[in-house]
């Protein structure tokens, strides 16, 4: 069967769906279509973070960095940009396009393709090489972690971008959690605190802040859907507006907090700084509370290297991120990524230094090396297989 082409234009009037669906949840190999079931792990030990000196990690003059690269660069072509299970796994009832997930109707559960697309902006910007691979496992990691603090929905894992997940019904919410002020995009603390306001989502934020200082506590900055970008909400406007209850919003803002402190620590025992991220929950059936969708992955979250931060901030530097910020600036820089029709492609360089770090961060996060997809059989053909499997294995 022939497939749609897999690298879609980026125009701007390309639509992507909304995944305001009311059953959306989140969100091994070839030869092995092995389903793995999702366990708890020992947790990570905290104590030594305040007495030893912040582990080195380096981002350039890296000899693994130069082990990767040749394959990165071959896989630009051969980006997973587009999935068509629909028309190749029959337990799939139906497709609901996000700007990084393919997300699949199975029944009882969905289907969660993380697929190499790279968005910015409410829009997708490029294909990056492993991308959809590296936040898949590097979510699947924090759920592992976090298990103590929130249950989620994860069901089982068939593909190395794939999860399988029980449905929920979503809160129209997302739970951006921010300990710096920094950003580019037009809801980014640093712009609209640029723009001079100083109450923002709730929060009372004092003069005098530069970009990339470190807050004296860590702030909630909720934002909500309308059409197709994010609008920031108060807590009250949230509970007044009926997108949650008051008990809902205490209890999954409480959560939030929570996850955002453990990664930050997590993180920081890596010899990283977790800057901002966002969660999403939902309700299962069983009227539980689950974290879904995806957790401190560098789309969903902001990461800088920890050992460089504060000369860099004191010499009014960037700091060094392992996230797609710098993606953001070059857009920025090279066009209108909020109004121009098309926009330029970005350059091969940009593409495989970012894969680069995206496998960067999951590796030094997870401490453990990233495994590259076996080349043999079709990317698409792999998921169709492993997810065909793993549907007639749950039912």
């Amino acid at each position: 069967m022939a497939l749609p082409a897999l690298n879609p234009p980026k125009t701007l009037n390309k639509k992507i769906q909304s995944l305001n669906s009311p059953f959306f949840s989140f969100s091994k190999t070839a030869s092995s279509p092995k389903i793995t079931k999702f366990k708890k792990y020992p947790l990570i030990t905290m104590s030594s973070q305040q007495k030893n000196p912040l582990p080195h990690v380096a981002l350039t003059n890296n000899d693994h960095k130069e082990e990767l690269m040749s394959a990165i660069k071959s896989s630009i072509s051969n980006c997973l940009s587009e999935t068509h299970l629909d028309l190749t796994v029959p337990q799939l009832k139906s497709k609901i396009r996000g700007k990084v997930r393919d997300i699949y109707d199975g029944g009882d559960y969905l289907v969660m393709v993380t697929t190499d697309r790279q968005s910015a902006f409410d829009r997708i910007l490029a294909s990056i090489p492993f991308k959809g691979q590296v936040l898949n496992e590097t979510s699947l990691w924090w759920f592992n972690k976090t298990q103590h603090i929130t249950p989620n929905a994860v069901v089982s894992v068939p593909d190395k971008n794939v999860t399988i997940a029980r449905k929920c019904l979503v809160f129209p919410v997302e739970f951006v959690v921010r300990g710096y002020v920094t950003g580019s995009t037009d809801t980014s603390l640093w712009t609209v605190y640029n723009k001079g306001v100083r109450n923002y989502c709730g929060n009372n934020l004092p003069d005098g802040l530069v970009k990339n200082q470190k807050l004296t506590e860590n702030i909630l900055t909720p934002t909500t859907k309308a059409a197709d970008h994010d609008v920031p909400v108060t807590p009250d406007e949230i509970v007044q507006r009926g997108l949650m209850t008051q008990a809902d919003y205490d209890e999954v803002s409480r959560r939030a907090m929570s996850l955002f402190e453990f990664g930050q620590r997590v993180a920081l025992d890596h010899g990283l700084i977790l800057v901002d991220t966002k969660y999403e929950f939902g309700k299962g059936p069983d009227g539980q509370i689950y974290l879904i969708d995806e957790v401190h992955t560098p789309d969903s979250s902001r990461y800088w290297i920890a050992h460089s931060y504060q000369e860099r901030f004191q010499n009014g530097l960037e700091p060094e991120n392992i996230d797609k910020e710098f993606l953001r600036l070059w857009f920025k820089s090279h066009c209108n990524p909020y109004e121009d029709e098309v926009l330029p492609d970005a350059p091969e360089e940009l593409v495989s230094e970012l894969a680069w770090r995206y496998i960067f961060l999951f590796e030094t996060i997870t401490n453990s090396r990233f495994e590259m997809p076996g080349t043999k059989e079709p990317v698409h053909d792999r998921i169709s297989r492993n997810v065909s499997q793993a549907l007639s294995s749950l039912q």
